[in-house]
């Protein structure tokens, strides 16, 4: 969210018992999302620790070592009154909520991963639930590379958990609000299912998932439909989903 190039990814993994297919399964997903964000992975560290986990749980980790210029880095403090907010749509839960959707799905609702709910439009479950996380690196990267004189970036906010509400002030000026439209993008079924089947409250819906939008860019005004241009050419679906105006660093939702 800062501009920065992703070079390369190492993990962790401790789990119950070292079985080799299992983690080459697993370094598979991994080395897939290292492929998709053009990172090297160039190692990583497993533990074998039976008295700490059960058989079949592990825990994973990892982290990525990026790169940029000092001058290029963006941190929000540009971002003034009257810049556009630019949303690129999720493709799901992008690992966020987790707790709330189990409980929905499989406590309240009594559902199965291989059940299709008709408001799913015939998916099956378990696929909606564990779609990969969209990885933005790309688009993002080729966007800032067409922009290497202007600054018209100013800020960039990955949605994760806390959703539109609790991710965007962290690059907001307090002296800023960002007031979101929320019918200026489609939203995906799968949060519309989780809301009627919940029932979900809106305000707690938009708290904890990214409700369709995975990524967030404020950018000058006079550049948002040159970049929106850009960013579709490369694959993205965006959506003008808010302005900034004058506040207290909140999100304003109408």
């Amino acid at each position: 969210v800062q501009g920065a190039e992703p070079l390369f990814f190492l993990d962790y993994l401790a789990v119950h018992k070292l079985e080799p297919e299992f983690v080459a399964e697993l370094v598979r997903g991994v080395a897939a999302g290292c492929r998709r964000a053009d990172c090297a992975l160039i190692g990583g560290e497993t533990a074998e620790m039976p008295d700490t986990y059960a058989p079949g749980d592990f825990d994973m980790a990892g982290f990525a070592v990026g790169v940029i210029e000092r001058n290029k880095i963006i941190t929000g403090r540009t971002i003034r009154k009257g810049d556009v907010i630019l949303g690129l749509a999720s493709n799901g839960l992008h690992s966020n909520g987790y707790t709330l959707v189990r409980n929905i799905c499989f406590k309240r609702a009594k559902l199965r991963m291989t059940d299709t709910p008709d408001a799913l439009a015939g998916a099956m479950l378990g696929d909606v639930l564990l779609e990969p996380t969209r990885i933005y690196v790309r688009p993002l990267i080729r966007l800032l590379a067409t922009y290497k004189v202007k600054r018209v970036v100013h800020g960039m906010a990955h949605i994760t958990g806390g959703g539109l509400v609790g991710n965007i002030p962290r690059v907001l000026p307090k002296d800023c609000n960002a007031v979101i439209k929320k019918s200026s993008w489609t939203r995906h079924k799968v949060f519309t299912f989780l809301q009627d089947a919940g029932p979900v409250e809106e305000e707690e819906m938009f708290r904890v998932f990214n409700m369709g939008i995975g990524f967030v860019l404020v950018v000058a005004e006079d550049f948002a439909d040159s970049i929106t241009k850009k960013l579709t050419k490369f694959g993205e679906s965006v959506y003008r989903i808010g302005r900034i105006t004058t506040g207290t660093g909140k999100v304003v939702l109408k």
